[in-house]
């Protein structure tokens, strides 16, 4: 009796407010959640973890150690895709991303890409921001990641300073917009001798990844792996 008239409630909130797929536009299905099947079917896989030192890798060579990396999509501006994205980040629905991030690990299954990890963490947000937007975006990506893999979801990093956004900027620029911006939160020995897969919405640039990751790596025998729900084209 309460699924029927949760059922009968969902079908009256729909035709109240309909549910649409945000890449399309089409109205959504009742058996399906954020994106209609065709556009989940068509969504642009970037399949990095399945490419032994991939173009996201090579990336980060040289800037820190990282073990593995990938994304779940391609990231272009314009693209029917993007509004995922800005759904997430700007539109209040970071339930979307948590709910991909479970899929993408379904998806990725085989790969073997999740098999180390021990526990996920996220990019953090400055409390300033967090007021503002009332969550952390990538707090839902990782935490989609963590109950999926069933393992912890781990508040490693703080953000301690405040920062402009990235969109309009350079490489140089984003990364001396994030310097010192970052830290480790207290009682990192938890931490000590895990393989975390640091988390975020998008990589670019890189450059707030590399921040993280190399405070993460600055604990005693630690590994990372980054995981991002998108990637631009990276070079």
């Amino acid at each position: 009796m309460k699924q029927t008239i949760k059922q009968w409630l969902s079908a009256a909130a729909d035709v109240v407010l309909p549910r649409v797929c945000p890449v399309c536009g089409q109205s959504l299905g009742s058996d399906e959640r954020w994106l209609c099947r065709k556009c989940l079917a068509e969504l642009p896989r970037t399949r990095y973890e399945e490419v032994t030192f991939n173009t996201m890798e090579q990336h980060f060579a040289g800037k820190v150690p990282i073990e593995r990396a990938t994304a779940y999509f391609f990231y272009e501006k314009g693209s029917p895709y993007a509004s995922i994205l800005h759904d997430i980040k700007y539109r209040s629905v970071p339930k979307m991303g948590y709910w991909l991030a479970a899929r993408a690990v379904r998806d990725m299954e085989g790969s073997g890409f999740f098999e180390a990890i021990d526990m996920v963490t996220a990019v953090p947000l400055h409390r300033s921001k967090l007021a503002k937007r009332g969550y952390n975006q990538s707090e839902y990506l990782a935490r989609g990641l963590a109950d999926a893999l069933n393992i912890p979801y781990v508040e490693s990093l703080k953000a301690i300073l405040p920062h402009s956004t990235q969109t309009h900027k350079g490489a140089l620029e984003r990364w001396q917009n994030i310097q010192g911006n970052f830290a480790l939160n207290k009682h990192t020995d938890q931490l000590e001798g895990k393989h975390i897969l640091l988390v975020d919405d998008v990589v670019t640039t890189g450059s707030t990844l590399t921040a993280c990751a190399m405070l993460l790596k600055s604990i005693p025998d630690v590994k990372v792996s980054l995981f991002t729900l998108a990637a631009a084209r990276l070079e």
